[in-house]
């Protein structure tokens, strides 16, 4: 595929400087792009490297040094530089229908254009939208609804009635809908509390692969829109999620918690259950959230705390052992000077 730098700059919403006629057929780094492909710049502190990269043309912030090169100007690079590679790389896959080695039950109501790979199972009273493609190896459980465009990789597990919206992606290992972790104590052993409730993945969602989001005891662990989950996340039931959420690797979350509109977790991210986070929250990786919070900003440690104030107090950190000795030597010496002060 060849494009010119100006159809390109239509597409991202910005604008040539230089040569609009330049062609480009993919993409590189500033520092192995070739000529005819297109790099990016996203971190002024690289900014040296567009004069000396081999690329045709560079996607730049408005008011960088171009150095003399072709340079598509947008406000954003780093999202020029995703559309860009989703339009050179991204193929669009051809339908291919129920393939052999397939199980669809019967009962399966499926949309058109679908793909379902060999080994694939689709329970009875399943619902499949137009142009979902389902891997070799994944399980739908009987009731459940997928959406359009929905793409679903290898050996996910998508329990009983739990709804799935369109444009979702599921990678490879998830299981969405196990039973929640709910038990009665009876005496010293467990009863099993039915978990009866669902999982509902709504639109624009993506799923890292091996994560796990546990359906509710009675009524809805629910995905809201735009959210991104990473690999091997745990979210328990009841847990609600709100719009456009970012959740990290190996972050967890208790029953029962809600998470705002535009929070981010850094990696490994414990959450208490029963919590209720505000909207537009970020926490750094490895914090631990023990309490509810409505402030939006940044928050690090454990338990939690605003990040600037955890800076602070990680930086006094090293220093502790040498406070403990000074403290030792004060507290022995003020005890001199009271044996001193008693004799007079």
């Amino acid at each position: 595929m060849l494009k010119t730098l100006q159809e390109l700059a239509d597409y991202l919403g910005g604008r040539v400087i230089g040569d609009p006629a330049a062609t480009v057929h993919g993409l590189g780094s500033l520092d192995d792009a070739r000529e005819g492909q297109v790099t990016f710049l996203a971190n002024p502190k690289y900014a040296a490297k567009v004069a000396t990269t081999k690329a045709t043309a560079v996607i730049l912030p408005p008011g960088a040094d171009s150095f003399g090169r072709n340079v598509i100007e947008t406000d954003n690079p780093y999202l020029a530089f995703a559309k860009v590679l989703t339009l050179f790389c991204v193929e669009t896959l051809k339908p291919q229908g129920v393939m052999e080695g397939a199980l669809v039950s019967k009962g399966a109501l499926l949309g058109k254009d679908i793909s379902i790979y060999p080994g694939a199972f689709v329970g009875d009273g399943a619902v499949i939208g137009d142009r979902t493609v389902i891997y070799p190896g994944v399980a739908i459980y009987e009731g459940v609804s997928i959406g359009d465009d929905v793409i679903v990789h290898s050996n996910v597990s998508i329990r009983e009635r739990c709804k799935i919206g369109s444009r979702v992606i599921i990678h490879n290992g998830a299981v969405i809908g196990a039973d929640g972790f709910g038990y009665a104590p009876d005496g010293k052993k467990y009863y099993k509390i039915p978990q009866i409730g669902i999982v509902v993945i709504e639109d624009d969602v993506e799923i890292g692969a091996n994560t796990t989001i546990d359906r509710a005891a009675l009524d809805k662990t629910i995905i809201r829109r735009g959210t991104k989950i990473d690999n091997l996340v745990q979210i328990a039931h009841n847990c609600i999620i709100g719009e456009d959420t970012a959740i990290a690797a190996q972050t967890g979350m208790a029953g029962s918690t809600k998470i705002g509109n535009n929070v981010t977790t850094g990696g490994q991210v414990a959450f208490a259950g029963h919590l209720k986070i505000g909207n537009d929250i970020m926490f750094g990786g490895k914090s631990g959230v023990t309490s509810n919070i409505d402030e939006p900003g940044i928050y690090s440690g454990f338990p939690v705390i605003p990040h600037k104030e955890w800076l602070r107090v990680s930086a006094v950190y090293p220093r502790l052992p040498k406070m403990q000795k000074s403290i030792s030597t004060l507290e022995k010496r003020i005890a001199e000077l009271e044996k001193l002060l008693a004799k007079e």
